[in-house]
């Protein structure tokens, strides 16, 4: 497993989709959304949940449509 920093930065970035992390870390949404509330404060956590939820370039099945 990549470090928990390169996870969390990966995260962070809206180029990466969830299917990049996964790829690259072999970690589902579930598992990088656990880590992000472990890692993050959790002003900072909500943030970065409101900033990818329903965002289409975290979901790269959704830019397939």
């Amino acid at each position: 497993m990549k470090n928990i920093d390169e996870i969390i930065e990966m995260a962070w970035c809206d180029k990466t989709s969830f299917d990049d992390i996964k790829s690259f870390c072999n970690l589902e949404e579930r598992d990088v959304i656990k880590i992000m509330r472990k890692n993050l404060k959790p002003s900072s956590f909500k943030m970065w949940r409101k900033r990818v939820t329903g965002r289409k370039s975290k979901h790269s099945n959704y830019n397939k449509l």
